[in-house]
């Protein structure tokens, strides 16, 4: 027996929107107002998913609490893992005391705070985004941050807002991929029009960073390696998505952007350098002498620093190359991992059904059939589980740490004992996500997420603007670009043709505006407060982050909103990638 979704069950659009909105209106005021723990909440939340589900929407309680456990299963293995492996190599690096030397490694380059923060959260960010996504780059670059003597809350929120840009070609590709697949659209032309939205914001995006900070003047004073930062990033960003493929944007465009900044940090630097105000003299770099002129802003002379520079101990370019071998090797397994024929390989050995795509998940798969107008047929849901324990991502991120550990002296006892820390302090964090991602199920299988995106098509011409929001909706219900791609990628197509829009574009716009919702999703702030320790503070990085997320999705709304009527000749059709 199968159920088919209703998308207007009370016959008023506005009151079933507000029905299906209440899950995340739960989620979100017991996260902000209430301060309650994130794992409390998000069950709270998927509760709220559940009743609203089944009461309103008329889905049978049997199919409700099944999208539920699928959801925590799911966010266990595909997301909590990578999380909980990347938090366990950079453990790793603490222990060994290679991650001091990547902290001086970095702050030989500069000392300025707003500088760092340009190299860490925003370059090496996209890197880590590019190579494994979900939250991986939130947690890394944070904690680094904070090994840098930034204090939890600047680390974490700074974090949030820099892991935007970079979004829509995370995890080696997987957004643009899934896009592909649900809209049967070329993946050449999504990945190219996203190529020609989101270099406008991985401009804007750095200068964001930078004055969320400091004030105008002081973010000005390093306005040539902002643009240096978002320029290369950009460019890169166009040129190989636009005549490369979906699957480096992001490690490509980090690690041009790096190199690039740090060559020009090598011939140029601010007149003064920036620290926080309520850094003491022994926070401000190892090693540094205590001065007189150090200004209440926060600055210290430029000539100064050049003298404590001096007598900052300097380590060789073969320690600095093994401090920061484990991020290497991060790398590597996640590109190898990321390999179609190597994941295809593994699976084939290791999945249980692998030629079935995974388990049937019981009472659950095709028994739910989406109607139109969000499919113009109807279209049953497939619900299947592959335990790809091997091929995971995170295991991925797992061997490499264990390979660090042991290439760094580290015994296998030893890497147990901090593998089993590493896992009791991300375990509220686990249970957060895989509750969240259980909420994201039950909207979805329940079709309250298409009620709320139905409610955006009501926009008329203004839809490539509100349909841009669509895509920051998706990700802020689920975290993830990906599922923001799958959920609403259908939608968006459906919607344009109605509207005379171009598919392409609106499809594009749903990954690109969904990138600005990756900061509020309640699994990256929660991962975020995890890898900072600062669980118990997710609603007030919230409150800070949230209007920063609005504003920039109104900007790429208005990207697109020019391309829907300006500059229509600009959206690509039938290109090739270059091979």
């Amino acid at each position: 027996m199968t159920w088919t979704q209703s998308y207007d069950p009370f016959g008023h659009w506005w009151l079933s929107t507000l029905v299906a909105a209440l899950p995340i209106i739960v989620l979100f005021t017991l996260l902000a107002l209430f301060r309650v723990k994130p794992h409390r909440a998000a069950l709270a939340g998927a509760l709220a998913a559940i009743f609203a589900a089944s009461l309103a929407f008329k889905m049978p309680w049997a199919l409700s609490t099944m999208s539920f456990v699928y959801g925590a299963a799911f966010g266990v293995l595909k997301i909590a893992w990578i999380v909980v492996s990347a938090v366990f190599l950079y453990d790793v690096s603490v222990h060994t005391g290679k991650f001091e030397i990547m902290k001086e490694s970095v702050a030989a380059i500069t000392s300025d705070r707003r500088l760092q923060v340009l190299l860490v959260a925003f370059c090496f960010g996209a890197f880590i985004e590019g190579a494994a996504g979900f939250g991986a780059p939130v947690a890394i670059a944070g904690a680094f941050m904070i090994g840098l003597g930034f204090k939890p809350f600047h680390a974490a929120a700074l974090n949030l807002i820099a892991n935007t840009a970079p979004v829509a070609w995370g995890a080696i590709g997987t957004p643009v991929h899934t896009l592909a697949a649900v809209t049967a659209l070329p993946e050449s032309d999504l990945n190219a029009m996203i190529g020609r939205i989101l270099p406008f914001t991985a401009v804007i995006v750095p200068f964001w960073l930078v004055r969320t900070m400091v004030g105008w003047r002081k973010t000005f004073e390093v306005l040539p390696a902002v643009l240096v930062v978002g320029l290369s990033f950009a460019l890169t960003q166009f040129f190989w998505s636009n005549f490369i493929d979906s699957n480096l944007v992001d490690i490509i465009g980090g690690v041009v952007s790096l190199a690039v900044t740090i060559l020009f940090l090598r011939f140029w630097q601010p007149r003064s350098v920036w620290r926080f105000e309520d850094e003491s003299d022994t926070e401000l770099a190892e090693g540094e002498r205590e001065t007189e002129s150090v200004r209440k802003s926060g600055e210290i002379q430029s000539e100064e620093v050049k003298t404590s520079a001096k007598s900052r101990a300097r380590h060789s370019a073969g320690q600095i190359a093994k401090a920061w071998m484990p991020f290497a090797l991060l790398s590597i397994f996640v590109l190898v991992w990321g390999l179609p024929s190597v994941k295809n390989a593994m699976n084939r050995w290791t999945t249980p059904a692998f030629e079935q795509k995974g388990w049937d998940v019981p009472l659950l798969h095709n028994k739910i059939l989406r109607a139109a107008p969000v499919v113009t047929k109807p279209t049953a849901e497939p619900a299947k589980y592959d335990f790809n324990w091997l091929s995971a991502t995170g295991t991925g991120c797992f061997l490499a740490a264990l390979l660090a550990g042991l290439l760094l002296g580290v015994s296998p006892v030893i890497l147990l004992k901090i593998f089993l820390h590493t896992l009791y302090r991300m375990r509220f964090a686990v249970l957060a996500i895989s509750f969240m991602l259980g909420l994201g199920f039950v909207t979805r299988y329940s079709g309250m997420d298409a009620v709320l995106g139905l409610a955006f098509t009501r926009t008329g011409v203004l839809f490539p603007f509100f349909g841009t929001f669509l895509g920051w909706l998706g990700v802020a219900l689920t975290g993830s670009d990906t599922s923001s791609n799958a959920l609403f990628g259908g939608l968006q197509k459906i919607t344009a043709e109605q509207l005379k829009l171009d598919p392409v574009l609106m499809c594009a716009a749903n990954s690109a505006g969904g990138v600005m919702g990756k900061m509020v999703d309640a699994q990256s702030i929660v991962v975020a407060t995890a890898a900072t320790n600062q669980v118990g503070n997710e609603g007030r990085i919230f409150r800070f982050v949230l209007w920063h997320s609005i504003a920039l999705g109104a900007i790429v709304g208005l990207i697109v909103l020019s391309y829907a009527y300006l500059f229509a000749w600009a959206v690509p059709h039938g290109l090739n990638f270059v091979r």
